[in-house]
């Protein structure tokens, strides 16, 4: 009977996997292999002691000296507690208390915490058996998970305290999480470009700095950071991302000259890389951007607010659609040019031979041969047809959803958050399979190790399993 039990639960967490950081790796890609077993059911609903507190609240209304009005709030990193699964343990930093959390995976019971002396504002990253996480004060901490501090490092040239969204906070707080690989630890220090703004690498063992880099041309930094193998790309706010060397910190690039469709630089806090390309939001409409590496242009915008990008789909969320597209959706707008202009010759065509039809009904000379004529709209048909074929080719499925706070890709799930909805769709069909309330705009999602973690707006983290798992 037991090992009847067993093999029914075995399926339950046959592809258990960690999250370890925001956005589970460091691309920020938002996918697992990892699959759930739905329908899922609430497990338990954390409530923390206080709701974020963003350090900004939401977009300026203009810029005038610029003169950009009417902008797209891209600062939102630290709108919800963004949370990590580690085993049996699901962390998350707290923007109000200044604590890390660590909560029972089964039970959602507080573990244990550990004090910053400031704000931390971005998910923890977990590496090596220990957790990882920067704070507005001007720190950059490594602790066990125990909940014991392993080693503490001041990225702040010097411990100078200064009045910052309500609080006492550094003059060089670290607002981009600290994203550790292959044993090194990337963070950033300070969002004043007049005080100095500084790019490091740690040793993720002794938190021993091994270099050091100013983030220059008046540029904040400020959301999380991206690791290419041999790159690191740091957001910097509205400004555009730039890009530095891993193993030396040297600048390679700033990304920047680039304009999205409205004519804005792009930029923001919410990135995520895949391969060549890096995705970006557009500073006045929020349009997503597609930056070629090599090129270092935009070379697509998406109407949405969320992207996942995989080898063989793109899934785009937002203005109240979900879709899902192929990669050559890239070349659409070169594909609905060669429409626009065959259907023009199409046209053009089929003006001459009814003239020269005309020109024969009445007995008068044929200017052009009918024959080569018909030949040439024929060809012109069928190039019409591979035309819309290749357009239609790419758009898979298309949907209505409001649901686009949050998106991320499990197994064969696409896990949509939106205002006090969490939702399931078949990532073949884009039908929506499984949805339940939530407390709040679901902006932070994870999947952990037979788990789905929802992070509100409102302070809350909601925990959803297969039914039947414990």
């Amino acid at each position: 009977m037991r090992l009847f039990a067993l093999l029914l639960i075995l399926p339950l967490f046959a592809t258990a996997a960690d999250w370890p950081t925001h956005l589970h790796d460091a691309s920020r890609s938002g996918i697992t292999s990892e699959k759930l077993v739905l329908p899922l059911k609430e497990a338990w609903v954390h409530r923390s002691p206080h709701k974020p507190r963003p350090a900004w609240r939401g977009p300026a209304k203009g810029d005038p000296y610029n003169k950009k009005f009417n902008l797209h709030n891209r600062q939102t990193f630290d709108h919800a507690y963004h949370a990590i699964g580690i085993e049996g343990n699901v962390l998350y930093c707290s923007s109000a208390d200044d604590q890390l959390y660590c909560l029972d995976a089964t039970t959602g019971r507080v573990r244990w915490t550990f004090f910053a002396e400031g704000p931390i504002r971005l998910a923890p990253s977990y590496s090596g058996g220990n957790i990882f996480f920067g704070s507005d004060d001007g720190y950059v901490y490594c602790v066990n998970l125990s909940g014991k501090k392993v080693w503490k490092t001041r990225l702040a040239p010097r411990d100078y305290r200064i009045a910052g969204n309500g609080r006492i906070i550094s003059a060089w707080p670290v607002r981009s999480g600290v994203l550790v690989n292959r044993g090194v630890a990337y963070a950033t220090a300070g969002m004043f470009p007049s005080e100095g703004v500084y790019i490091y690498a740690l040793d993720s063992t002794t938190g021993k700095i091994q270099w050091k880099k100013e983030h220059r041309d008046e540029r904040t930094a400020q959301g999380n950071l991206l690791l290419s193998a041999d790159h690191l790309y740091v957001p910097s706010g509205r400004s555009s991302p730039v890009e530095y060397e891993r193993k030396t910190g040297k600048q390679v690039r700033v990304l920047g000259g680039l304009k999205g469709p409205g004519g804005n630089d792009v930029g923001g806090t919410d990135m995520s890389l895949s391969g060549d390309y890096l995705v970006v939001r557009e500073g006045r409409g929020g349009a997503l951007c597609l930056i070629s590496l090599r090129q270092n242009n935009v070379i697509k915008s998406f109407a949405g607010t969320k992207i996942i990008i995989t080898p063989e789909k793109y899934f785009i969320h937002g203005g109240g659609k979900m879709k899902a597209v192929t990669p050559d959706i890239i070349n659409i707008s070169k594909y609905a040019n060669a429409e626009q202009q065959t259907v023009k010759r199409i046209v053009d065509l089929d003006k001459q031979i009814k003239q020269q039809r005309e020109n024969a009904r009445r007995g008068k000379p044929l200017t052009k041969p009918l024959g080569p004529l018909q030949e040439k709209r024929a060809k012109e048909d069928k190039l019409l047809i591979e035309v819309r074929e290749k357009i239609q080719a790419c758009k898979l499925w298309e949907r209505g959803s409001e649901s686009s706070d949050a998106l991320i890709f499990a197994g064969d799930m696409l896990f949509a958050g939106g205002k006090n909805i969490v939702s399931a769709s078949n990532a073949e069909t884009g039908v929506e399979v499984w949805a339940h309330p939530v407390q709040g705009r679901a902006l932070g999602l994870a999947v952990a190790n037979g788990r789905l973690l929802v992070s509100t707006d409102e302070g809350k983290i909601h925990c959803f399993q297969a039914k039947g798992a414990e």
